[in-house]
Protein backbone atom coordinates (compact mmCIF):
# COMPACT_ATOMS: atom_id res chain seq x y z
CA UNK A 1 0.00 0.00 0.00
CA UNK A 2 1.16 3.16 -1.22
CA UNK A 3 1.03 6.64 0.44
CA UNK A 4 2.44 9.65 -1.09
CA UNK A 5 2.70 13.54 0.45
CA UNK A 6 4.37 16.18 -1.59
CA UNK A 7 6.08 19.38 -0.02
CA UNK A 8 6.63 21.97 -2.75
CA UNK A 9 9.23 24.18 -2.06
CA UNK A 10 10.46 27.18 -4.10
CA UNK A 11 14.09 28.00 -4.74
CA UNK A 12 16.14 29.75 -7.51
CA UNK A 13 16.17 26.17 -9.01
CA UNK A 14 12.50 26.15 -9.60
CA UNK A 15 13.39 22.57 -7.20
CA UNK A 16 9.94 20.36 -6.36
CA UNK A 17 10.45 18.29 -3.47
CA UNK A 18 8.52 15.13 -2.65
CA UNK A 19 8.52 12.83 0.04
CA UNK A 20 6.97 9.25 -0.58
CA UNK A 21 5.95 7.12 2.22
CA UNK A 22 5.36 3.40 2.07
CA UNK A 23 4.57 0.40 4.89
CA UNK A 24 5.83 -2.86 3.46
CA UNK A 25 6.76 -5.92 5.18
CA UNK A 26 6.30 -4.29 8.67
CA UNK A 27 9.59 -1.52 7.65
CA UNK A 28 8.28 1.83 6.97
CA UNK A 29 10.16 3.62 4.56
CA UNK A 30 10.52 6.71 3.52
CA UNK A 31 12.17 8.61 0.60
CA UNK A 32 12.83 11.61 -0.66
CA UNK A 33 12.73 13.44 -4.43
CA UNK A 34 14.36 16.15 -5.80
CA UNK A 35 13.51 17.01 -9.22
CA UNK A 36 14.42 19.81 -11.64
CA UNK A 37 11.81 21.37 -13.56
CA UNK A 38 13.12 21.68 -16.59
CA UNK A 39 15.11 19.96 -19.57
CA UNK A 40 16.84 17.40 -17.23
CA UNK A 41 15.59 16.25 -14.03
CA UNK A 42 17.91 14.79 -11.28
CA UNK A 43 15.96 11.50 -9.50
CA UNK A 44 17.64 10.21 -6.53
CA UNK A 45 16.66 8.28 -3.16
CA UNK A 46 18.53 9.97 0.04
CA UNK A 47 17.97 7.37 2.07
CA UNK A 48 15.64 4.62 3.42
CA UNK A 49 14.46 4.63 7.22
CA UNK A 50 13.25 1.75 8.62
CA UNK A 51 10.97 1.91 12.20
CA UNK A 52 14.10 2.71 14.42
CA UNK A 53 15.53 4.99 11.89
CA UNK A 54 18.50 3.27 10.67
CA UNK A 55 19.65 4.86 7.08
CA UNK A 56 20.64 3.41 3.99
CA UNK A 57 22.00 4.74 1.45
CA UNK A 58 20.90 3.84 -1.94
CA UNK A 59 21.96 6.14 -4.28
CA UNK A 60 23.15 4.41 -7.53
CA UNK A 61 26.03 5.73 -9.67
CA UNK A 62 24.23 8.42 -11.67
CA UNK A 63 22.96 9.50 -8.74
CA UNK A 64 25.64 10.48 -6.73
CA UNK A 65 27.35 11.77 -9.87
CA UNK A 66 24.53 13.99 -10.14
CA UNK A 67 24.10 15.06 -6.67
CA UNK A 68 27.48 15.91 -6.46
CA UNK A 69 27.29 18.58 -9.36
CA UNK A 70 24.22 19.81 -7.05
CA UNK A 71 26.41 22.21 -4.86
CA UNK A 72 23.43 24.59 -4.29
CA UNK A 73 23.19 25.64 -0.47
CA UNK A 74 19.62 25.50 -1.07
CA UNK A 75 19.62 22.68 -2.60
CA UNK A 76 21.12 20.75 -0.07
CA UNK A 77 18.85 22.35 2.44
CA UNK A 78 15.85 21.46 1.35
CA UNK A 79 17.77 17.98 0.97
CA UNK A 80 18.42 17.57 4.42
CA UNK A 81 14.71 19.45 5.38
CA UNK A 82 12.62 16.85 3.21
CA UNK A 83 14.35 13.88 4.66
CA UNK A 84 13.55 14.91 8.21
CA UNK A 85 9.78 15.12 7.19
CA UNK A 86 10.03 11.75 6.03
CA UNK A 87 11.17 10.33 9.45
CA UNK A 88 8.64 12.24 11.16
CA UNK A 89 6.16 10.63 8.91
CA UNK A 90 7.02 7.50 8.58
CA UNK A 91 7.43 7.57 12.44
CA UNK A 92 4.32 9.27 13.60
CA UNK A 93 2.48 9.72 10.22
CA UNK A 94 1.83 6.48 8.57
CA UNK A 95 -1.60 5.14 9.10
CA UNK A 96 -0.92 2.01 11.01
CA UNK A 97 -3.12 0.28 8.31
CA UNK A 98 -0.66 0.82 5.52
CA UNK A 99 0.75 -3.12 5.66
CA UNK A 100 -0.56 -5.27 2.41
CA UNK A 101 -3.21 -7.63 2.84
CA UNK A 102 -2.35 -11.09 4.09
CA UNK A 103 0.50 -9.45 6.01
CA UNK A 104 -1.46 -8.27 9.25
CA UNK A 105 0.34 -8.29 12.15
CA UNK A 106 -0.07 -11.80 13.62
CA UNK A 107 -0.01 -11.14 17.31
CA UNK A 108 -0.19 -13.48 20.13
CA UNK A 109 -3.47 -12.31 21.13
CA UNK A 110 -4.85 -13.32 17.98
CA UNK A 111 -3.32 -16.60 18.12
CA UNK A 112 -4.90 -17.10 21.54
CA UNK A 113 -7.98 -15.96 20.26
CA UNK A 114 -7.88 -18.16 17.21
CA UNK A 115 -7.32 -21.16 19.60
CA UNK A 116 -10.40 -20.23 21.70
CA UNK A 117 -12.39 -19.90 18.49
CA UNK A 118 -11.21 -23.25 17.55
CA UNK A 119 -12.10 -24.48 20.78
CA UNK A 120 -15.96 -22.85 20.56
CA UNK A 121 -14.65 -20.74 23.45
CA UNK A 122 -16.52 -17.86 21.80
CA UNK A 123 -16.93 -15.64 25.03
CA UNK A 124 -13.22 -15.90 25.87
CA UNK A 125 -12.57 -15.06 21.84
CA UNK A 126 -14.40 -12.22 22.31
CA UNK A 127 -12.81 -10.82 25.71
CA UNK A 128 -9.25 -11.28 23.91
CA UNK A 129 -9.74 -10.06 20.22
CA UNK A 130 -11.87 -6.87 22.09
CA UNK A 131 -8.60 -6.14 23.88
CA UNK A 132 -6.59 -7.02 21.14
CA UNK A 133 -8.75 -4.30 19.09
CA UNK A 134 -8.15 -1.85 21.37
CA UNK A 135 -4.23 -2.00 21.27
CA UNK A 136 -4.70 -2.39 17.51
CA UNK A 137 -7.40 -0.82 16.24
CA UNK A 138 -6.12 -0.83 12.47
CA UNK A 139 -5.74 -4.57 12.33
CA UNK A 140 -8.55 -6.14 10.01
CA UNK A 141 -7.77 -9.74 10.92
CA UNK A 142 -8.91 -8.96 14.25
CA UNK A 143 -11.86 -7.64 13.28
CA UNK A 144 -12.90 -10.28 10.63
CA UNK A 145 -11.81 -12.87 13.31
CA UNK A 146 -14.56 -10.99 16.00
CA UNK A 147 -17.10 -11.22 13.01
CA UNK A 148 -16.64 -14.68 12.80
CA UNK A 149 -17.15 -15.33 16.40
CA UNK A 150 -20.36 -12.75 16.81
CA UNK A 151 -21.72 -14.83 14.00
CA UNK A 152 -21.44 -18.00 15.87
CA UNK A 153 -22.87 -16.09 19.20
CA UNK A 154 -25.81 -15.17 17.17
CA UNK A 155 -24.66 -11.45 17.90
CA UNK A 156 -26.11 -10.41 14.47
CA UNK A 157 -25.19 -6.41 15.18
CA UNK A 158 -22.05 -7.05 16.67
CA UNK A 159 -20.82 -9.38 13.84
CA UNK A 160 -22.04 -6.78 11.19
CA UNK A 161 -20.03 -3.88 13.17
CA UNK A 162 -16.69 -6.23 13.27
CA UNK A 163 -17.16 -7.11 9.50
CA UNK A 164 -18.13 -3.62 8.29
CA UNK A 165 -14.94 -2.29 10.22
CA UNK A 166 -12.80 -4.70 8.39
CA UNK A 167 -14.08 -3.71 5.29
CA UNK A 168 -13.39 -0.07 6.26
CA UNK A 169 -9.94 -1.10 7.10
CA UNK A 170 -9.31 -2.89 3.77
CA UNK A 171 -11.88 -2.16 1.25
CA UNK A 172 -9.90 -4.67 -1.67
CA UNK A 173 -10.32 -7.81 0.76
CA UNK A 174 -12.95 -10.47 -0.68
CA UNK A 175 -13.41 -12.15 2.14
CA UNK A 176 -13.95 -9.34 4.64
CA UNK A 177 -16.73 -8.54 1.80
CA UNK A 178 -17.93 -12.05 1.96
CA UNK A 179 -18.18 -12.43 5.55
CA UNK A 180 -19.98 -8.89 5.91
CA UNK A 181 -22.76 -10.30 3.65
CA UNK A 182 -23.02 -13.56 6.00
CA UNK A 183 -23.80 -10.86 8.68
CA UNK A 184 -26.52 -9.37 7.10
CA UNK A 185 -27.92 -12.16 5.91
CA UNK A 186 -27.83 -14.01 9.40
CA UNK A 187 -29.96 -11.10 10.49
CA UNK A 188 -32.07 -10.77 7.73
CA UNK A 189 -33.35 -14.38 8.97
CA UNK A 190 -33.97 -13.42 11.89
CA UNK A 191 -35.76 -10.16 11.30
CA UNK A 192 -39.36 -8.58 10.48
CA UNK A 193 -40.25 -8.47 7.10
CA UNK A 194 -39.11 -5.27 5.90
CA UNK A 195 -35.79 -5.09 7.75
CA UNK A 196 -35.16 -8.27 6.26
CA UNK A 197 -35.78 -7.27 2.68
CA UNK A 198 -33.29 -4.65 3.33
CA UNK A 199 -30.79 -6.54 4.76
CA UNK A 200 -31.40 -9.15 2.37
CA UNK A 201 -30.05 -6.54 -0.62
CA UNK A 202 -27.22 -5.59 1.55
CA UNK A 203 -25.76 -9.50 1.99
CA UNK A 204 -26.46 -9.71 -2.07
CA UNK A 205 -24.22 -6.64 -2.48
CA UNK A 206 -21.19 -7.35 -0.37
CA UNK A 207 -21.14 -11.11 -1.96
CA UNK A 208 -21.31 -9.40 -5.26
CA UNK A 209 -18.47 -7.23 -4.05
CA UNK A 210 -16.65 -9.89 -2.82
CA UNK A 211 -16.47 -12.32 -6.06
CA UNK A 212 -15.96 -9.07 -8.45
CA UNK A 213 -12.65 -9.09 -6.07
CA UNK A 214 -11.48 -12.13 -6.03
CA UNK A 215 -13.59 -14.77 -8.81
CA UNK A 216 -11.65 -17.52 -6.68
CA UNK A 217 -13.35 -16.95 -3.59
CA UNK A 218 -15.42 -19.89 -4.47
CA UNK A 219 -17.48 -19.34 -1.16
CA UNK A 220 -18.25 -16.04 -1.71
CA UNK A 221 -19.72 -17.03 -5.02
CA UNK A 222 -21.81 -20.14 -3.84
CA UNK A 223 -22.99 -17.44 -1.37
CA UNK A 224 -24.02 -14.84 -3.83
CA UNK A 225 -25.44 -18.34 -6.12
CA UNK A 226 -27.42 -19.26 -3.50
CA UNK A 227 -29.08 -15.88 -2.79
CA UNK A 228 -29.68 -15.66 -6.75
CA UNK A 229 -31.95 -18.74 -6.75
CA UNK A 230 -33.49 -18.69 -3.26
CA UNK A 231 -34.59 -15.04 -3.11
CA UNK A 232 -37.21 -13.39 -4.81
CA UNK A 233 -36.88 -10.27 -6.71
CA UNK A 234 -37.74 -7.66 -5.04
CA UNK A 235 -34.77 -8.45 -2.58
CA UNK A 236 -32.45 -8.61 -5.49
CA UNK A 237 -32.44 -12.09 -6.46
CA UNK A 238 -33.49 -14.39 -9.54
CA UNK A 239 -32.87 -17.39 -10.99
CA UNK A 240 -31.66 -15.47 -14.00
CA UNK A 241 -28.88 -14.09 -12.31
CA UNK A 242 -28.00 -17.26 -11.27
CA UNK A 243 -27.55 -19.20 -14.23
CA UNK A 244 -24.88 -17.07 -15.74
CA UNK A 245 -23.26 -17.08 -12.32
CA UNK A 246 -23.00 -20.75 -12.08
CA UNK A 247 -21.98 -20.81 -15.83
CA UNK A 248 -18.99 -18.64 -14.88
CA UNK A 249 -18.23 -20.61 -11.90
CA UNK A 250 -18.17 -24.15 -13.75
CA UNK A 251 -15.43 -22.81 -16.15
CA UNK A 252 -13.25 -22.19 -12.70
CA UNK A 253 -13.86 -25.45 -11.23
CA UNK A 254 -16.26 -27.88 -12.69
CA UNK A 255 -17.27 -29.42 -8.98
CA UNK A 256 -17.84 -25.83 -8.13
CA UNK A 257 -20.19 -25.83 -10.94
CA UNK A 258 -22.48 -29.00 -10.24
CA UNK A 259 -22.33 -27.81 -6.65
CA UNK A 260 -24.02 -24.46 -7.14
CA UNK A 261 -26.24 -26.31 -9.95
CA UNK A 262 -27.53 -28.29 -7.32
CA UNK A 263 -27.90 -26.15 -4.59
CA UNK A 264 -29.93 -23.99 -6.41
CA UNK A 265 -31.94 -27.05 -7.17
CA UNK A 266 -32.40 -28.01 -4.01
CA UNK A 267 -33.45 -24.20 -3.06
CA UNK A 268 -36.52 -24.71 -5.72
CA UNK A 269 -37.10 -27.87 -4.13
CA UNK A 270 -36.34 -30.07 -7.35
CA UNK A 271 -34.57 -32.59 -5.39
CA UNK A 272 -34.01 -35.20 -8.22
CA UNK A 273 -32.74 -32.47 -10.36
CA UNK A 274 -30.42 -31.61 -7.01
CA UNK A 275 -29.09 -35.19 -6.50
CA UNK A 276 -28.05 -35.48 -10.11
CA UNK A 277 -25.82 -32.27 -9.96
CA UNK A 278 -24.47 -33.46 -6.26
CA UNK A 279 -23.11 -36.89 -7.94
CA UNK A 280 -21.42 -35.01 -10.56
CA UNK A 281 -20.07 -32.87 -7.78
CA UNK A 282 -18.86 -35.37 -5.29
CA UNK A 283 -17.41 -37.55 -8.71
CA UNK A 284 -15.11 -33.89 -9.79
CA UNK A 285 -13.62 -34.36 -6.45
CA UNK A 286 -13.94 -31.36 -4.63
CA UNK A 287 -11.32 -30.01 -2.68
CA UNK A 288 -13.48 -27.41 -0.44
CA UNK A 289 -14.35 -29.22 2.98
CA UNK A 290 -17.73 -26.54 3.62
CA UNK A 291 -18.87 -28.23 0.20
CA UNK A 292 -18.23 -31.53 0.14
CA UNK A 293 -20.00 -31.55 4.22
CA UNK A 294 -22.76 -29.66 2.53
CA UNK A 295 -23.62 -32.64 0.49
CA UNK A 296 -23.74 -34.80 3.65
CA UNK A 297 -26.43 -32.45 5.38
CA UNK A 298 -28.42 -32.43 2.25
CA UNK A 299 -27.87 -36.38 2.23
CA UNK A 300 -28.39 -36.77 5.99
CA UNK A 301 -31.71 -34.89 5.56
CA UNK A 302 -32.68 -36.98 2.46
CA UNK A 303 -31.57 -39.93 4.39
CA UNK A 304 -29.06 -41.12 1.46
CA UNK A 305 -27.02 -43.89 3.01
CA UNK A 306 -24.97 -44.18 -0.55
CA UNK A 307 -24.12 -40.41 -0.65
CA UNK A 308 -23.23 -40.16 3.19
CA UNK A 309 -20.64 -42.98 2.24
CA UNK A 310 -19.12 -41.05 -0.51
CA UNK A 311 -19.33 -38.20 1.36
CA UNK A 312 -17.40 -39.29 4.33
CA UNK A 313 -14.70 -41.06 2.35
CA UNK A 314 -13.96 -37.89 0.65
CA UNK A 315 -13.87 -36.38 3.49
CA UNK A 316 -11.33 -38.41 5.01
CA UNK A 317 -8.86 -37.95 2.03
CA UNK A 318 -9.16 -34.06 1.84
CA UNK A 319 -9.46 -33.03 5.16
CA UNK A 320 -8.78 -36.16 7.23
CA UNK A 321 -8.47 -34.18 11.04
CA UNK A 322 -12.30 -32.87 9.89
CA UNK A 323 -14.95 -34.87 12.33
CA UNK A 324 -17.59 -34.38 10.03
CA UNK A 325 -16.59 -37.39 8.22
CA UNK A 326 -16.60 -39.89 10.58
CA UNK A 327 -20.83 -38.08 11.77
CA UNK A 328 -21.71 -38.55 8.22
CA UNK A 329 -19.97 -42.45 8.15
CA UNK A 330 -22.19 -43.31 11.35
CA UNK A 331 -25.23 -42.08 10.27
CA UNK A 332 -25.04 -44.09 6.81
CA UNK A 333 -24.13 -46.44 9.26
CA UNK A 334 -27.79 -46.38 10.96
CA UNK A 335 -29.72 -45.45 7.81
CA UNK A 336 -28.08 -49.27 6.66
CA UNK A 337 -28.50 -50.97 10.07
CA UNK A 338 -24.80 -52.27 10.21
CA UNK A 339 -22.05 -51.79 12.56
CA UNK A 340 -23.79 -50.69 15.48
CA UNK A 341 -20.96 -50.66 17.99
CA UNK A 342 -18.97 -48.77 15.47
CA UNK A 343 -21.51 -46.51 14.68
CA UNK A 344 -21.91 -45.07 18.51
CA UNK A 345 -18.28 -44.87 18.53
CA UNK A 346 -18.58 -42.81 15.88
CA UNK A 347 -21.00 -40.57 17.04
CA UNK A 348 -19.62 -40.07 20.74
CA UNK A 349 -16.30 -39.35 19.38
CA UNK A 350 -17.56 -36.04 17.53
CA UNK A 351 -19.80 -35.72 20.54
CA UNK A 352 -16.55 -35.06 22.73
CA UNK A 353 -14.42 -33.61 19.24
CA UNK A 354 -16.64 -31.48 17.15
CA UNK A 355 -16.68 -27.71 17.54
CA UNK A 356 -19.91 -25.81 18.05
CA UNK A 357 -20.30 -24.11 14.78
CA UNK A 358 -22.51 -23.20 12.21
CA UNK A 359 -21.14 -25.46 9.50
CA UNK A 360 -21.04 -28.69 11.49
CA UNK A 361 -23.96 -30.70 12.72
CA UNK A 362 -25.01 -30.01 16.20
CA UNK A 363 -24.88 -31.85 19.03
CA UNK A 364 -29.08 -31.43 19.23
CA UNK A 365 -28.55 -33.37 15.73
CA UNK A 366 -26.05 -35.58 17.44
CA UNK A 367 -27.98 -37.08 20.11
CA UNK A 368 -30.80 -36.93 17.72
CA UNK A 369 -29.15 -40.00 15.36
CA UNK A 370 -27.98 -41.96 18.95
CA UNK A 371 -31.17 -41.91 19.69
CA UNK A 372 -32.52 -43.74 16.46
CA UNK A 373 -29.75 -46.50 16.75
CA UNK A 374 -30.65 -47.49 19.83
CA UNK A 375 -34.03 -47.23 19.66
CA UNK A 376 -33.10 -50.00 16.29
CA UNK A 377 -31.23 -51.81 18.80
CA UNK A 378 -34.31 -52.05 21.18
CA UNK A 379 -32.56 -50.16 23.82
CA UNK A 380 -35.52 -48.14 24.69
CA UNK A 381 -34.63 -46.33 27.92
CA UNK A 382 -31.07 -45.25 26.61
CA UNK A 383 -33.17 -44.10 23.27
CA UNK A 384 -35.28 -42.29 25.22
CA UNK A 385 -32.46 -39.94 27.23
CA UNK A 386 -30.60 -39.12 23.83
CA UNK A 387 -34.06 -38.19 22.68
CA UNK A 388 -34.61 -36.09 25.32
CA UNK A 389 -30.61 -34.24 25.23
CA UNK A 390 -31.60 -33.57 21.88
CA UNK A 391 -34.81 -31.81 22.32
CA UNK A 392 -33.54 -29.76 24.90
CA UNK A 393 -30.46 -28.55 23.00
CA UNK A 394 -32.92 -27.90 20.43
CA UNK A 395 -36.89 -27.71 21.60
CA UNK A 396 -37.60 -27.05 17.57
CA UNK A 397 -36.11 -30.37 16.94
CA UNK A 398 -39.71 -32.23 15.78
CA UNK A 399 -38.62 -35.25 15.20
CA UNK A 400 -36.83 -36.18 18.83
CA UNK A 401 -40.60 -34.67 20.55
CA UNK A 402 -42.32 -36.95 18.18
CA UNK A 403 -39.95 -39.94 19.23
CA UNK A 404 -40.41 -38.98 22.79
CA UNK A 405 -43.64 -39.25 22.70
CA UNK A 406 -43.63 -42.55 20.44
CA UNK A 407 -41.36 -44.13 23.02
CA UNK A 408 -43.14 -42.85 26.09
CA UNK A 409 -46.38 -44.33 25.15
CA UNK A 410 -44.43 -48.10 24.30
Amino acid sequence: MFYRSTLRMRTRDRLRTVCMLYLEDRRCWASAQFEHLGSKSVHFTRSTLVLRAEPTNLFSIAARREFRRAHSIQLQRARAAIVSVCLVLCLFGAPVSATPRGQQVQSPSLESARQAYEASDYPQAVQILTRAAAGNPRNAEIHLLLAKTYFEMQSNDSAIASAARAVQIDPNNSVYHEWLGKAYGQKAEQAMWFSALSLAKKARKEFGVAVNLDERNFSAQQALIEFDCSAPGIAGGGEDKAKPEIARLSQLDRAEGYYASGNCRRQKKDFSAADAQFTKALEAAPTRAELIFDMGDYAMKREQPERLSAVAELGEKVVPPDPRAGFYRGVALILRKEQPAKTEQLLRDYLEIAPTRTAYPSRAVTHHWLGRLLEQLGQYRAALQEYDAAWKLDPRDKTAKDALKRLGND
